[in-house]
């Protein structure tokens, strides 16, 4: 799920989006984490973790005898992960550290297998290689690297123009780096195999949210949509008149609260092996 950020860049820019997890979408994203074959009694790193929110579901698939670590850059979030994991599981030790998932704490093979979630879509090309190249270091030979982000390309809001919110990140792309982050989801297997890992796999999942909207839901989109009509503002190319239905997030008229009502948000998974070293 994606959010909008308090907007503070340059109105030509795209919005700053972060992530979030409403209950509507919660299913989607644990199936999409189960999906990457992390083990029973294996060692995960959660790399990024924010305020963890995907620490439970690791430590329900590390099991008893498995453990989880994790790192985030941000303090507070640190905080937060560990007070989740005391009320989730008192007696479970949880490894949490303040670090960058660019100069990990962690010693080389590691870890049998690394999980980083809505963390990519904010580093710039040469920051990415460097990130992943840091994930394959602290996890062994044979183990995994599995990389999350949001994938914009399904973002559709209805009813409405159907390529509205495609066109807002064309459109902003040139101009705004961050929003060229956000398009990139589709190439990420390519990344993962030019950082050396090898049986890469990717798969994306695009979450659907129908009319009647649930409440939490409706107030979530109903604000990003008025946020993006924001931005749009100082872009031209008549972006204040294709946004004006959605830049009122209070509007008994918004589109979201018609019968009609619908949105839909993308996840990409990439998944790879770090391959053995080679002899020689």
């Amino acid at each position: 799920m994606l959010t909008l950020d308090r907007v503070t860049e340059p109105e030509h820019t795209a919005p700053t989006l972060v992530h979030a997890r409403p209950a509507t979408c919660l299913q989607s994203y644990q199936s999409a984490l189960e999906q990457v074959g992390i083990g029973s009694g294996w060692h995960v790193l959660d790399a990024g973790c924010g305020s963890g929110d995907f620490l439970p579901w690791l430590a329900e698939l590390v099991g008893p005898e498995g453990r989880v670590s994790a790192v985030d850059r941000i303090a507070r979030n640190t905080a937060i992960a560990e007070e989740r994991m005391r009320q989730y599981d008192p007696g479970r030790a949880v490894d949490v550290r303040r670090a960058s998932v660019l100069d990990l704490p962690h010693a080389d093979g590691s870890f049998d297998a690394v999980w980083c979630a809505d963390v990519l879509q904010h580093l710039d090309d040469g920051m990415l290689g460097r990130a992943l190249r840091e994930l394959r270091r602290v996890v062994r030979p044979g183990g995994l690297v599995a990389v999350q982000v949001p994938d914009v390309t399904a973002l559709a809001v209805r009813p409405g123009d159907p390529f509205l919110l495609t066109d807002f990140f064309r459109a902003a792309a040139p101009s705004c780096p961050y929003a060229r982050q956000l398009l990139r989801s589709r190439e990420l297997h390519r990344w993962l195999r030019e950082a050396g890992l090898a049986s890469v796999r990717q798969h994306t999942t695009v979450i659907e949210h129908i009319a009647p909207l649930e409440p939490e839901t409706l107030r979530f989109w109903t604000r990003i949509c008025a946020l993006v009509a924001r931005q749009a503002r100082g872009m031209g190319s008549g972006w204040d008149h294709r946004m004006v239905p959605f830049a009122d997030a209070g509007a008994e008229d918004h589109p979201l609260r018609s019968r009609h009502g619908y949105v839909s948000e993308g996840t990409t998974v990439a998944v790879g092996t770090v391959p053995a070293p080679t002899m020689g």
